[in-house]
This record gives structure tokens, sequence and C-alpha cells, in this order.
């Protein structure tokens, strides 16, 4: 069983728990560390997705954030988002290689499997811009099925008009421009 601290509206611990089952059932805010791997080639930017597997709780089979999860409890941010991306895909990284780009919130209901599933999660957003061969990386077969890099402009366009094939979420993805842009660590409620 996967424990999780309870969060206020700020991403802070109140100091109770919840298991991750309740959270999703009940919407229980608590919180997650996103990882965005991004690259330049041919003048564009690219981001790293992975592709959800057929088995996870939301989602399944679309492509979303190169590395997410939930913060178990007592655990900080930083180190979370480097265990994820461990553990999703078998990178090693440093603290000094995710550089923070900003917070957004996910709220949402949503059936999936034949059961409502409430996401209520205070997000915090990281960016890893070293070099990333997708062939060599080791992908947690229990979580991602296969990774892939698109370009960024396309994700942008595409998930404004079809949820068809990416699940990334926009306010985190918003997040993510604007660093790129330029604008430094950025909140987005």
């Amino acid at each position: 069983m996967e424990i999780l601290d309870i969060c206020d509206e700020q991403g802070r611990p109140t100091g109770m728990t919840v298991d991750r089952a309740a959270a999703h059932r009940d919407g229980v805010l608590h919180r997650t560390a996103h990882v965005w791997i991004v690259r330049e080639r041919g003048g564009k930017t690219q981001i790293l997705l992975q592709k959800r597997s057929m088995d996870k709780e939301s989602f399944p089979g679309l492509y979303d954030t190169s590395s997410a999860g939930h913060i178990p409890a007592g655990v900080d941010f930083l180190p979370s988002a480097l265990r994820e991306l461990e553990e999703e895909l078998g990178i090693r990284a440093e603290p000094g290689h995710l550089h923070e780009a900003g917070f957004f919130r996910i709220r949402y209901e949503k059936m999936f499997h034949g059961s409502l599933f409430r996401d209520n999660e205070f997000t915090r957003v990281y960016v890893y811009r070293e070099p990333v061969d997708e062939t060599a990386l080791r992908l947690q077969a229990s979580e991602v099925d296969e990774v892939r890099w698109f370009d960024l402009d396309t994700v942008r366009r595409e998930i404004t008009h079809s949820r068809e094939r990416f699940c990334v979420p926009s306010e985190g993805l918003a997040v993510l421009v604007r660093y790129l842009n330029g604008e430094g660590s950025a909140a987005c409620s």
C-alpha cells in the first residue's frame, strides 16, 4: 500500500496521510512530481513522452509526461522526481540535472476501467536536458510500454483539439513552455 501526505493548496504536507487508493477514490489533495525530458533537434524543441501501460489506473495506452509519480509520505519533491526517472526509465540523474520549472494543480474526475477516478494533485515540475538515448532506456514494464520523441509544438497543437493520443496535462506543458521561454520557475493554477 502506497501512503501519501495529504497537502494544502501550496503543496505543504498537513501532517495527515492517506493511502493512494483512497486519495483517488475520494479526491484527496496529495503531491506528485513530473519530469520533462527535453532536447533540441533540427531547430525544434522535442520532448520525450512515455506511453502508459494498458494496466495503468488512468489514461492507459496514451502518451504522457516523460516521467511522473506520487510522492510517498515524508519524502520531498526532488528525491521523488529522481526516483521516478530511475524506476520508470532507468535514468540515474543527479539532483543538479533537474531544473525546477514551477508547479500546477491537477483536478478531474473520470471513469477508467469502469470505476470513477478522482485526481487532486499539487505537482512540482522539473526539466531534464541531459543527453538521452531512448533506445538504451530500461522501461518499467508495469508503467511504461514505450517512449518516443515528439516535437513540442506538435503536442501543444494536438492536445488543444484531441486527447486520442496524448494525456499530458496542458497546465504542466504550459509550465514547461514558460520555463523554456526563459520565464524561469513559474506557477500555474
